[in-house]
């Protein structure tokens, strides 16, 4: 059950169209947990009273779009479907208040070997953080990262903790293939390939883990909300798990 959280701020919230079939709530413009919070408040909220024609609520850093059915809200073409869904959302946003502290979404340990082929932008990231390459996979191991979205690529995660030491550019020339599982870094963020893409991003290690899947039941190994922890893992662990394919 939630509950109301002092700690946690009113954020400024802000409506405006997506196309003809949307609807995009922005709370502010800071990337936070308190951000994250009040999003994940307000998508539960409206699972739990949803307006006639709402489809899907997809939440992004700052941001929960509002996917809707414009004939079913205009009721046929008698009303402006915009204009309707927003008046629903403000109505709801007044009732849901505050932002409110959720229950965790769980802790997930994610194993990566570090540097070599499977991260070879690793001597990369310590010359220019001018720390060196332990010193780089002890700093990113240490957080608890927060799952703030997924995107760009199905299962791919977007995290919010990386240490602040280890920001690193992206590459110049992106790579026209990033192998699955792969961990990289670009600027103030860390992600994790969950599919063979291109990718800038500069490529520190790699887990042995699937972290998509259509054939599952739940397609995505993370979701929006959970924790998650990078765990060092030798070259033989790596050749084991992914032997094992756990």
């Amino acid at each position: 059950m939630n509950q109301t959280d002092p700690s946690l701020p009113a954020l400024p919230r802000q409506l405006y169209p997506l196309g003809d079939a949307a609807v995009v709530v922005q709370f502010g413009d800071v990337i936070s947990p308190a951000t994250h919070a009040a999003i994940r408040a307000f998508g539960a909220h409206l699972a739990q009273h949803p307006f006639a024609g709402l489809r899907e609520c997809v939440p992004a850093f700052t941001t929960l779009t509002v996917y809707y059915d414009p004939w079913l809200v205009s009721d046929g073409g008698r009303h402006p479907p915009y204009e309707t869904v927003a008046a629903a959302l403000r109505e709801r946003l007044a009732a849901v208040g505050p932002p409110a502290a959720t229950a965790s979404a769980g802790l997930v340990e994610i194993p990566v070997c570090y540097g070599g082929a499977w991260g070879p932008d690793l001597a990369f990231v310590a010359r220019y953080t001018g720390l060196s390459a332990a010193e780089v996979i002890a700093r990113h191991a240490a957080p608890e990262y927060l799952v703030h979205m997924i995107g760009f690529a199905p299962g791919f995660p977007y995290l919010g903790g990386l240490d602040a030491r280890l920001a690193t550019p992206r590459l110049a020339q992106p790579r026209p293939r990033v192998p699955a599982g792969t961990v990289g870094i670009a600027g103030p963020q860390t992600g994790v390939y969950s599919l063979p893409t291109p990718g800038g991003w500069q490529l520190i290690g790699r887990t042995p883990l699937r972290l998509f899947d259509a054939a599952w039941a739940a397609p995505s190994l993370l979701h929006a909300g959970q924790h998650l922890r990078f765990v060092p893992i030798s070259a033989a662990e790596y050749a084991h798990t992914q032997q094992h394919d756990y």
